[in-house]
């Protein structure tokens, strides 16, 4: 285990890399199947290396660098090598293209951008239009020296994270050192992650979960990781009993998929000690213990701004629940999402949330002051979601009130989706919202509902036809209703909880079906 563990003020990077490599010098710290290994002492050395080849690329400390790599080794090293030199790293979705795609390479200021397979070609496409990004090649960094400057500190910010916006674009989360570190650290705290553990993550480190919560964790801990570039239900057990993995992370549909899996008598042959399911349904809870006799069984809520406040508890079983607060590191109450008081347990409100602990938190949206104050209002983070407490302490998720939506573990801006949509010639309106996928309480799908132009006649697949060729293919809706007006309220906005309630109908397209 780290040994500044609970020392805020060492919650940085390359100093928990850099004391990890002393301790656990040649020991595995990652394994990415289909490419190698790393021990602790090589991810340190490399880091150094990486660092010192930005600088001769003219990156220097603070400078922001967007990177769409798929999962590998390079990914890693460019993590750490970037924390060591203390500059910004800007994981972006390596399927953004387009429009998606511009917006935060412009947004972020990001001074250089790394890219390898499809995603460079998307960045080609769009890099023209990014006043001052240049391209950073890894090629060489095996042959620089040893970077040997100041680290950074915990206030410093470490990562700038996109998470969807709703009544603008995607909205970059400035994340300091000591933020980043709490992902791990609370994993470790609810999961009970010690040396002896193996993480299997299978989730892409563009995504705090798995890059902070999974590997930043194993880094904190001293123990091991084994990385799939993709996730693939029909792998992930074998995956686990191959590589004696004892410790897992699942998001929104993930767990569907694996559970839809045929049964086998091999189900049970790992050694998963714990799984962190989010959300975590009844139905599902009882496969992991019965299905695959998985011991523990332990879910989680947060997001990119908030870090992760709420954790199961080991040994405790309450499927359906969002978890009960890490008191020690944060606040958490449920408010009335008007008046910001503190409700009592049983009622409905907003789920609000401060820290505990100097810069354990996002330190604001990149260049959206107000947004940020908004979000902040009376010391409390707004979340957006609702949710309610029980006089335990243990909070269920209700609903979103804000309006995004989350599908197969991305979560997506209703409003890029909208202008995306809104630019076919002949729409006159397009209200994207989510209606509900799977297993209740797991994840979304996109639908649409659209207003035509008096005089175009337009039928749902040429709306589909064009979504498919302005959207990454996790923002494509799966539903699309073409509808006479869009309900509003008195101020004109629209009423997107009529459109959820009224769902599906009769005459709703549906992708699956054509």
């Amino acid at each position: 285990m780290y040994e500044h563990l609970h020392d805020h003020h060492r919650w940085i990077l390359p100093e928990v890399l850099e004391a990890q490599a002393r301790r656990r010098g040649d020991s595995t710290f990652l394994t990415v199947i289909g490419e190698g290994s790393l021990s602790y002492a090589a991810a340190a050395r490399q880091a150094r290396q990486v660092a010192s080849h930005c600088v001769t690329a003219g990156i220097r400390p603070g400078d922001r660098v967007a990177v769409l790599l798929p999962n590998g080794l390079d990914f890693v090293r460019l993590w750490l090598g970037l924390g060591r030199l203390g500059a910004v790293i800007v994981p972006v979705n390596t399927g953004l293209t387009g429009d998606f795609l511009a917006h935060q390479l412009r947004d972020s200021g990001a001074r250089a951008v790394v890219s390898a397979g499809p995603a460079a070609e998307a960045v080609a496409d769009v890099i023209g239009g990014v006043d001052g990004l240049q391209m950073l090649d890894l090629d060489g960094w095996q042959h620089a020296p040893q970077y040997d400057g100041h680290l950074p500190r915990a206030s410093d910010t470490a990562c700038l994270m996109y998470t969807s916006g709703t009544t603008g674009p995607s909205k970059g989360v400035l994340m300091p050192h000591a933020h980043c570190y709490l992902f791990g650290l609370g994993s470790i705290e609810g999961l009970g992650i010690t040396e002896a553990d193996r993480y299997y993550v299978s989730m892409p480190l563009f995504h705090a979960n798995g890059l902070f919560m999974q590997l930043y964790a194993t880094l904190i801990a001293g123990a091991s990781a084994v990385l799939r570039a993709r996730f693939s239900a029909t792998s992930w057990l074998s995956d686990i009993r191959e590589h004696r993995c004892t410790v897992t992370n699942l998001l929104g549909a993930m767990s569907q998929f694996v559970i839809a899996q045929p049964s086998s008598s091999d189900d049970t042959d790992h050694g998963l000690r714990v799984i962190c399911p989010v959300p975590n349904p009844a139905p599902h809870e009882r496969a992991w213990r019965e299905r695959f006799a998985i011991p523990e069984v332990v879910t989680a809520y947060g997001m990119t701004e908030v870090n992760i406040p709420l954790y199961g508890r080991l040994g405790t079983a309450r499927p359906g629940t969002a978890g009960r607060a890490l008191e020690r590191w944060f606040e958490v109450e449920v408010r009335g999402p008007d008046t910001d008081d503190r409700l009592p347990a049983g009622q409905i409100g907003e789920i609000m949330v401060r820290p505990r602990v100097p810069f354990g938190f996002m330190s604001g949206y990149a260049g959206l002051p107000e947004a940020t104050v908004a979000a902040w209002r009376n010391f409390w983070f707004h979340t957006g979601d609702s949710g309610v407490m029980d006089e335990d302490g243990w909070i269920t998720f209700v609903d979103r009130t804000k309006d995004c939506i989350r599908r197969r573990g991305e979560n997506i801006s209703s409003y890029e989706v909208e202008n995306a949509v809104a630019s076919l010639e002949g729409v006159a309106e397009v209200a994207a919202y989510a209606v509900p996928a799977g297993a209740e309480g797991t994840e979304d799908e996109v639908m649409l509902a659209v207003v035509l132009r008096d005089d175009v006649s337009m039928d749902a697949g040429a709306v589909a036809a064009h979504a498919d060729m302005v959207l990454p293919r996790f923002a494509r809706p799966r539903y699309i209703e073409i509808i006479e007006a869009l309900p509003k309220t008195p101020t004109q906005k629209v009423r997107k909880q009529e459109l959820r309630t009224r769902a599906i109908t009769s005459s709703t397209w549906d992708r699956e079906r054509h």
